[in-house]
């Protein structure tokens, strides 16, 4: 079960401004991204269904944040039915994200009281997950969808929206400052973050201070 409740984990995405998205099919490799993570400050965290046994990885990453990184909020992410969520959520997960919006994940993730982030890219399907108990939608793919001028537009009329932007996000302050400026309420970033060179070479130390940098920037441009 979650370790932490839907308020504890919605407060700090807010508050942090920032959940590192990634995946890996090593389990080694993946502790290792989430120590250098939570070094650079980032103690949210999503880690995406994908690839064959994924959520076998997913239940040494819950039990390694239970033991190792006790304030680690750990979320599952491409999870496109309630079977699956389910599955997720008996592993420990601390929140659901999907590309798409499904009533039965809400209405598991509702059972279960964890925050559930479904991707919605219309006015309608937010109003959707807002009828559906969704306190945060996901607005993905961000860069085409508009970008930071959807969620400035969307907020006019619906001013209580809280959207994480996912999709052709930058750890630049330029890029950051205008989704913030926006009213983004946190944003995800995946590529940009864990870099392949760095993860194939195990240099954490640089993830430590990509994460730690972009932190950095969301303060300043909030």
């Amino acid at each position: 079960m979650a370790r932490f409740s839907r308020m504890e984990t919605l407060t700090r995405m807010k508050d942090l401004g920032l959940v590192p998205i990634f995946n890996t099919p090593d389990v080694d490799r993946a502790c290792s991204i989430l120590k250098a993570a939570h070094a650079g400050g980032a103690t949210v965290i999503e880690f995406t269904n994908r690839g064959d046994r994924a959520i076998e990885i997913f239940r040494e990453l819950a039990v390694f944040c239970a033991d190792q990184l006790p304030d680690m909020i750990l979320g599952a992410g491409s999870v496109i039915d309630a079977p699956t969520a389910a599955v997720y959520i008996a592993a420990g997960a601390d929140f659901i994200v999907s590309p798409v919006l499904g009533a039965d994940v809400a209405q598991i993730c509702n059972a279960r009281k964890i925050p559930y982030c479904p991707g919605c890219c219309t006015v309608t399907e937010i109003h959707h997950a807002h009828v559906l108990g969704v306190e945060m939608v996901k607005l993905f793919p961000g860069d085409c969808l508009g970008g930071a001028g959807f969620i400035k537009a969307v907020k006019g009329p619906m001013p209580w929206t809280d959207v994480i932007a996912m999709g052709g996000i930058a750890p630049t302050q330029e890029s950051l400052g205008s989704w913030f400026d926006a009213g983004a309420a946190c944003v995800g970033m995946s590529s940009k973050l864990f870099v392949k060179e760095w993860l194939e070479n195990n240099d954490y130390n640089a993830v430590t201070q990509r994460i730690s940098d972009c932190l950095a920037i969301i303060r300043k441009v909030r």
